[in-house]
Parts: structure tokens; C-alpha cells; sequence
């Protein structure tokens, strides 16, 4: 049984990333309903909560269907950070995550996200200050290094452990890579293989079927998996993955009237979270990944990421049934 504090997340949890502008209680929502194990929100700016700003306060949005769940914060000055952090656990969350991953310019190059693995004194140091502030388990999303020739991710884990983080998730690439080329696992193994090590080793990066999961599982010894990109407009991919570790054997993929039916689901979350005009404008990104691969569907999209309306919104997604009734995938 993996665990985080007394959190029981199973045998091989997976867990949902945090991705910004992607990661918001809808999505969140049907993620949980397909067999996510524990779910963090988007990532939510410490000077945003200081100042009280209404984007990010607003992320802090979470839901008793969803727990577990985790807030994620970010910044790059530790007395910001631990205000943020007591903000935050305010909010009702299982877990506090500190993203010391992303590597998006306009956070990195601040000594945010991925930026701090310039400074891994300053990391450890702010990691102990958030931990010593709240009273829920705080964990960690980190890279393996700002470049390969700074890669310190088995030092860095076990540092974190000794300041009192309670599990880490590795995304297997480092800030210079952003998101191309292939991830390596094998670092996380040697994370897995210090002994000193006791807290849950997550491993994300690369991970978009059941076969590739269960390779990866036996290969390199982690205690779960987290699922990002993969998971957009695909929230199956979770309970698919726990079906093949399980058994060995594949789903098969969801028809049309499920993709149709979750579609619409997540649609009816995002409505209710912000509004019929809010909600319908933020569902426009998740349409072509819910219906992707499907011959000749752009004007069916141009009208979905242009309808103002539920009900014009609805209309299409029948015309799509009606017009694809026959398709398989």
C-alpha cells in the first residue's frame, strides 16, 4: 500500500498532473470518475494568493468527490511561499505540492518551477519552511535537473525527504528539454535504489498507453505513476492502465457515444463551475482531444470552439453522433 502521510492511495497509484490552463475541477472531475488515484490542481502563483488575486484564489476550488487532492503552489521567495502554503491548506486540501518543475520561461527564468534547480540550497531551504507551516502531508513535483550536466535528482530527493516532504514526483527530462526528447526513467531508478530513501517515488513523462506503463512499472521500480498530456481529452487512459496491470489485457477503446457522453459531462462540470459564457469558452481547448483521429471533423470543431450557447453546443455534439454513427475506433 502506497501512502502519503495516512493518505492510502492502493498498490500503484496514478495520479493525475497538475497542468495549467487543463487541470481545473471539471477535468478533474471526469479524471476521478476514469480511475485517477489522487489529482493536484492547476499550479497557483504564491504572489497571486498573497495579493488575493481573483485567477488564482479561484483555483484553490476543491471538492469532496475529488479527494484526495492536492494544491499546487509555485514562487521563488520562501517567506511568499510559506503565506501561500497557510492560504492554501485553508482551502481543505489532503496535500500541499510544491512545483519545482515547471519550465515555462516566464516562471523558470524567475527562480520558479524548474528555475530553483539552480539553487538546490534555496530549494531544500523553502521546502523546510513550507513543510514546518502546514499541518497536511507536502509533497514535491520536480525535473531531473535544470540540464543534463546539472542533473543532483537522488542528493535532491533524499534532501527533500530529511526537510520532511512525504513523496516526490520526478518528471523524467530536465528544464532545458522542456517537453521534447525522450524521458529518462533510468535516473528514477537510481533514486529508487538509495537506500536512504523511504518516501513514494513517483515517475512522470512519456507515459500515454497500458503497455508502456507496465514496462516502465517493472523496469524501474517506482511506487506510481503520474499521467499529464495523455490524459487530455482521454481521461480513460487510468483505468485502462490499472485494467492491463491488472490483467494483461487492453480495454478497448472508448466508442463514440462515451466520447460524446464524458464530452458533454465535463461540459456540464465546467458550466456549473464557471458559468454557462466562462465554461463554454474554457471547454473549447478539450474538443479536438476528446474526438481526435476522426476523418473530416474540423467543421464540426470550427463550430464546437465557435458556439456561444449550451444548447448550441449540444446540437453539435448530436450532429456528431448522427454524422459518425458508424465510426470505430
Amino acid at each position: 500500500m502506497v501512502k502519503i502521510g495516512n493518505i492510502e492511495l492502493g498498490d500503484f497509484p496514478l495520479l493525475l498532473a497538475p497542468m495549467e490552463d487543463v487541470s481545473d475541477p471539471p477535468f478533474r472531475a471526469v479524471c476521478k470518475q476514469n480511475g485517477a488515484d489522487l489529482m493536484y490542481t492547476e499550479f497557483i502563483s504564491s504572489e497571486g494568493l498573497i495579493r488575493d488575486a481573483a485567477k488564482s484564489v479561484q483555483k484553490l476550488d476543491v471538492y469532496d468527490y475529488e479527494r484526495p487532492i492536492g494544491i499546487q503552489i509555485f514562487g521563488n521567495e520562501i517567506e511568499s511561499m510559506r503565506e501561500a502554503a497557510a492560504i492554501a491548506e485553508e482551502a481543505g486540501p489532503d496535500i500541499l505540492d510544491i512545483n519545482y518543475g515547471c519550465p515555462v520561461h516566464k516562471v523558470a527564468c524567475k527562480g520558479a518551477g524548474a528555475g530553483i534547480l539552480l539553487d538546490i540550497p534555496k530549494m531544500v531551504s523553502m521546502t523546510a519552511e513550507i513543510v514546518k507551516r502546514v499541518n497536511i502531508p507536502v509533497t514535491v513535483k520536480t525535473r531531473l535537473g535544470w540540464s543534463h550536466e546539472t542533473i543532483k535528482i537522488v542528493e535532491v530527493a533524499e534532501r527533500l525527504q530529511d526537510v520532511g516532504i512525504q513523496a516526490i514526483s520526478i518528471h523524467a527530462r530536465t528544464r532545458q528539454q522542456m517537453y521534447k526528447g525522450e524521458a529518462d526513467w533510468s535516473w528514477l531508478n537510481l533514486v529508487k535504489a538509495n537506500p536512504r530513501l523511504h518516501i513514494p517515488v513517483f515517475g512522470n513523462g512519456d507515459i500515454d498507453s497500458p503497455e508502456k506503463a507496465a514496462e516502465y512499472k517493472s523496469k524501474y521500480h517506482v511506487d506510481g505513476m503520474m499521467i499529464g498530456r495523455a490524459s487530455i481529452g482521454y481521461p480513460w487512459i487510468f483505468n485502462e492502465i490499472k485494467h492491463y496491470l491488472a490483467t494483461g489485457e487492453k480495454l478497448p477503446a472508448p466508442d463514440l457515444a462515451e466520447r460524446l457522453a464524458v464530452a458533454k459531462k465535463h461540459l456540464d462540470f465546467s458550466i456549473e463551475w464557471k458559468g454557462q459564457k466562462q465554461g463554454i469558452l474554457e471547454m473549447r481547448r478539450h474538443y479536438t482531444n476528446y474526438f481526435r483521429g476522426m476523418p473530416n471533423f474540423k467543421p464540426y470543431r470550427t463550430e464546437m470552439v465557435t458556439a456561444d450557447t449550451y444548447s448550441q453546443v449540444c446540437e453539435i455534439l448530436d450532429q456528431v453522433a448522427e454524422a459518425y454513427s458508424e465510426y470505430e475506433f
